[in-house]
Order: C-alpha cells, then sequence, then structure tokens
C-alpha cells in the first residue's frame, strides 16, 4: 500500500477514537507517566517543549506539572485530536512528526509517546534533532514485536492476515537514533499488561484507542463466526484469574543532541 494511503488511514482511525480515546487509553497513560518518571533533567528547566504526537494532551499535561513555565506546543495527525488537546498547549497543530512545521533549533526538550511506531524513524529522529536546540533532549515511547503476543498467537493458522503492526526492535531504533547524531543514548525495555472478561472487550478497547491494525495485509471484511470461535477459544488458553491479556512489548528512549 503507497505510504499515502497508509497515512490516511492512520488518521482516519485515530480521528474516529478522539471521543472514545481517553476513556480507553489505560495503558497509555500508564506508558505516559513512566516515560515522564524516567526522564531525568539535569541542566535548566526546558524552555520550550514539543509534545509530537500529542493525542489528547496527557502528556503535555504531566510535563506542565513538572515545569509549569514552560511553553508547550503540541502537534498530531489526527485533527480530531487536536481539537480535543488544544486548550491544553501554548499552540497546538495538525501535523505530520515526519515534516514539523517549526523552525530549526526551536525546543529543549522533545516528546512522543506511544506515536512512532506510526512512522519512519529513521524520518522522526532527523526531524526531531532538526528542531531541538543543542544540549536539548530526545524522550519517547514505543512499541516493540512481542506487544499483542497473544492476539498474534490466537489468529494463527485463522487466516492469511497480519492482525499487528510490524514494531521495530530496539537495536534499530538505537540505530536510528545514532544516525540521527543524537547520543547519550538511554533505551529502557519493559512489559505492561491490561486484563478483559473477553475478547470482545479487548478488541473494541484497541479500536477505541484508535489502534486497530491500519497496515498491510489487514483484514477488509467481516471474519465468519466459525472463524471467530476458533480465535476465542485460541485465546482462552491466555486466560488468567485476572482475564483475558493483552501485552504491551514497550519500550523507553531517551537521547541528546
Amino acid at each position: 500500500m503507497p505510504l499515502s494511503s497508509l497515512k490516511q488511514r492512520v488518521r482516519d482511525a485515530f480521528d474516529r477514537a478522539a471521543a472514545t480515546y481517553d476513556g480507553a487509553a489505560v495503558v497509555q497513560r500508564r506508558v505516559c507517566d513512566r516515560l515522564q518518571e524516567a526522564l531525568t533533567w539535569t541542566t535548566d528547566s526546558p524552555q520550550r517543549i514539543l509534545d509530537a504526537g500529542c493525542g489528547t494532551g496527557y502528556g503535555a499535561r504531566l510535563l506542565r506539572a513538572r515545569w509549569p513555565r514552560a511553553q508547550i506546543a503540541g502537534v498530531d495527525f489526527a485533527p480530531a485530536m487536536v481539537a480535543a488537546a488544544r486548550t491544553t498547549f501554548d499552540c497546538c497543530q495538525a501535523a505530520d512528526i515526519e515534516k514539523l512545521p517549526f523552525a530549526p533549533a526551536t525546543f529543549d526538550l522533545w516528546w512522543s509517546s506511544l506515536s512512532i511506531q506510526w512512522c519512519h524513524a529513521d524520518v522522526v529522529f532527523l526531524e526531531a534533532a532538526r528542531v531541538l536546540r543543542p544540549g536539548g533532549q530526545i524522550a519517547f515511547s514505543t512499541l516493540c514485536p512481542d506487544t499483542f503476543a497473544e492476539l498474534r498467537a490466537a489468529f494463527a493458522g485463522i487466516d492469511q492476515h497480519r492482525h499487528t503492526l510490524p514494531f521495530n526492535e530496539p537495536d534499530r531504533l538505537h540505530t536510528a537514533l545514532d544516525g540521527a547524531g543524537l547520543h547519550d543514548i538511554r533505551l529502557i525495555r519493559e512489559r505492561h499488561t491490561i486484563y478483559y472478561p473477553d475478547l470482545k472487550s479487548l478488541l473494541r478497547s484497541i479500536k477505541e484507542i484508535g489502534a486497530q491494525n491500519v497496515g498491510e495485509g489487514s483484514r477488509q471484511g467481516m471474519m465468519g463466526r466459525a472463524a471467530w470461535r476458533k480465535v476465542e477459544a485460541a485465546y482462552e488458553q491466555f486466560r488468567t484469574p485476572a482475564g483475558l491479556p493483552a501485552s504491551y512489548d514497550v519500550l523507553l528512549g531517551y537521547a541528546q543532541k
């Protein structure tokens, strides 16, 4: 699928999810909290911060609580997300984080939580380095290949479609950061799991945050009833006393320009 079409599908999915995102984004808030907790800052407080892929603004609210005097700008590819987040920021606009509408050396901190998995990491980090001031920092979270491992296993053998995105390995992201001229790279890999009473609730939650698979090879039509029963039965093998798990293989990343 051409990249432009894929990006349109990503934007449409997140536009549709803007109204339901905050109610369903349990793991996303947890990851954002961890990204902020592990962010070390030893120099003067940042004066200008960019939240790249800001969603509804949860990350910006964390950053404003930590640095109340900072000017915080937000960008998101989905206009409906920007509309939901606008009052959180000093300025917020719809833009692609691979092509930011800012001059070079504008920001002290480039922040992005669970956004870059939808993009080309090489391009994103080069653009982040461009808009960072010398000595500025990058802080990001993203997803690694073991994300939704249970979902992939449940669908294996049911059809030939890919039901999860091809997430980047940490080594690949380290190389992209290094290639962008960033240094003091620090990567932290964690697993975050959330539980659901049944598979329909799990998949509904993924859809409500806009993160359903929109990549190449995704199913275009409805799954048959017999195939769905097989998937449900396969997923049941992962059930715990807490419910059916959805695992997120999370990477927190930090670097400096």
